[in-house]
């Protein structure tokens, strides 16, 4: 029986990347759009597609017993391309919520149906000042100002709703600064980059994951150290999709089986 997947944000930068490496690995993909346009798209990679607002806490829990998937990952983002700094507030708001208030929906549908695990998607430069590389054990920024009080807000919220929410074993993902196909941005910038296909092949190896944890992706740099997400998942920040497609030996994993 073929392990089914419900990936919230599957045409976000993240979750269009990491369709195919779920449908190479064996896996059963339901993809979630707003949009009845990108529905028609991810249909035609492999995906089910189901058009749905995360905000809609009944309208998703319906959803999600439906599929009753094993594993939900949560790639859910509202940050637009060329964001413009006027709006900044606005819009790092909105991500807040998406954080808080959908990934509280998330985690609620993802009881009701069943699932057994649900992988989250965090950021890695929310730590609070202090030595560094920063290690997954470090404190956030609690005590953040502005905007960037906002941000660390909503992270605090997902990561403790991911990590908090017996029965389901919870995989927090701390990306870098995204770049790549689909982000906006062709090289690496800021204090810990990291390529979109190498944040894609994060989330199909915590998939693959028996416990719960929390772990830094990015390619190597001095702010974070990713030491645990090499050592404990096996993720390597060199991967790239080649064609489009992931090889089986690309993958390095077997195909999927339903989890325990």
């Amino acid at each position: 029986m073929r392990v089914r997947v419900f990936l919230a944000g599957a045409g976000s930068a993240i979750g269009t990347r990491l369709v195919p490496l779920l449908l190479d690995a064996g896996y059963d993909v339901f993809g979630t759009t707003r949009s009845k346009e990108r529905a028609g798209t991810l249909e035609a990679a492999g995906v089910k597609p189901i058009v749905i607002d995360v905000f809609d806490a009944p309208a998703l829990s319906r959803a999600m017993v439906a599929v009753r998937p094993q594993i939900v990952i949560h790639q859910l983002t509202d940050l637009p391309r060329g964001l413009e700094p006027s709006r900044l507030a606005d819009w790092m708001a909105r991500n807040a919520r998406i954080r808080s208030e959908g990934t509280r929906n998330l985690v609620a549908a993802a009881i009701e149906a069943g699932a057994r695990r649900l992988i989250a998607q965090s950021i890695a430069w929310v730590y609070a000042p202090g030595p560094e590389p920063h290690s997954e054990d470090d404190p956030l920024d609690i005590h953040a100002e502005g905007t960037r009080a906002v941000t660390v807000g909503g992270v605090v919220a997902l990561e403790r709703l991911t990590l908090e929410s017996p029965p389901l074993t919870g995989i927090v993902l701390r990306y870098g600064q995204l770049y790549g196909p689909g982000t906006g941005k062709d090289e690496p910038t800021n204090s810990a980059p990291l390529h979109v296909d190498a944040a894609a092949s994060a989330a199909l190896l915590a998939a693959r994951c028996a416990h719960s944890g929390t772990f830094n992706i990015a390619e190597t740099n001095k702010y974070v150290s990713t030491d645990k997400a090499r050592r404990e998942l096996g993720w390597t920040p060199g991967f790239r999709l080649t064609g489009g497609s992931l090889s089986r030996r690309q993958a390095a994993v077997s195909p999927a089986q339903p989890s325990s």
